[in-house]
């Protein structure tokens, strides 16, 4: 058996590093959501829910390093955030309304998910992100727990919400209606951008072509977009019940923004597009005229060329 390389032995010590501030993380979001909380055994029902959404991931990642397979990875994180949030709602005494709709917020932005990405890698077999890292069990490992910390933050408004005691839960008002309203939005502008690339990567014809079609000639990434909203709307609905600490549930929708605009999801894509369509003048019109997010609400002036 060879020795661990210099390289190799930093990747692990920084996995490490990621793994730990995960969970201190994970701490501080579950001890300040926890103010004014429902507890269950005097423990707080949301700190349980973080500690369950981290156990979840942890308990998955055995029998994945053994198989060395990522094929349920997505599908245990949209899981986690329909059991969790069941279990909240049925746990919590007297839940009220809004308890209820954010569960079902939640559990079905959750299924809606879930089965779409299950889908999506049962088609291609496997996913990329992991063929460099499901070797190393450290590494591995780190993806699962960063997966327990995207799962409770992103959750965190409905979570911290719901499980809020009875007591200091104001009625229903017009701002959670709102949220709702905002949230419906996001769901129908994700859904029906993901079945606009779905129907366009079907057709044989579009192989190796860019979508700029329905929703995806206003944005570059109308899902995305969608999938802001939705988050925005939860944390709209929750927000009357906030008090003291557990504004700390601004964290979710800030988190959502964050991952989607600046680390995983926009500049990957966006460098993908470039490398592979960078140098195409349909490309270049398109990336120019479409933003790269927010819609436009009217179509762009097509340019006229003058000879």
């Amino acid at each position: 058996m060879s020795s661990p390389t210099p390289s190799n032995t930093k990747s692990s010590r920084s996995s490490l590093i990621a793994i730990a501030a995960a969970l201190v993380i994970g701490a501080l979001v579950a001890l300040a959501g926890s103010q004014n909380g429902a507890t269950l055994g005097g423990i707080p029902l949301f700190a349980l829910a973080v500690a369950a959404a981290f156990a979840i991931q942890i308990i998955a990642f055995i029998p994945a390093m053994l198989l060395r397979t990522e094929r349920f990875f997505d599908l245990t994180g949209s899981l986690t955030f329909f059991a969790i949030s069941a279990a909240l709602v049925l746990l919590t005494p007297m839940p009220d309304a809004r308890s209820w709709i954010l569960a079902g917020m939640v559990m079905l932005w959750a299924i809606r998910l879930g089965s779409f990405l299950a889908l999506r890698v049962h088609k291609a077999g496997s996913d990329g992100r992991f063929d460099e890292i499901k070797g190393s069990p450290v590494r591995f490992l780190q993806v699962w727990v960063i997966q327990g910390a995207w799962v409770s933050l992103t959750a965190a408004a409905a979570w911290i919400a719901i499980s809020t005691d009875a007591a200091a839960r104001p009625p229903l008002g017009w701002l959670s209606i709102v949220g709702v309203v905002v949230w419906a939005i996001g769901m129908v502008i994700e859904v029906v951008a993901d079945a606009q690339k779905s129907a366009f990567r079907k057709d044989p014809g579009n192989r190796d072509e860019f979508i700029r079609t329905g929703l995806w000639s206003r944005s570059r990434h109308p899902n995305y977009f969608g999938e802001i909203v939705i988050w925005v709307g939860v944390f709209v609905t929750a927000a009357p019940v906030l008090t003291g600490w557990q504004w700390v549930a601004l964290l979710s929708p800030l988190f959502v923004i964050l991952l989607l605009t600046r680390v995983s999801g926009i500049p990957l894509l966006e460098a993908r597009a470039e490398k592979k369509w960078g140098d195409r003048d349909d490309y270049i019109a398109y990336r120019d005229t479409t933003p790269v997010l927010i819609p436009r609400l009217t179509r762009p002036r097509e340019r006229v060329t003058t000879v």
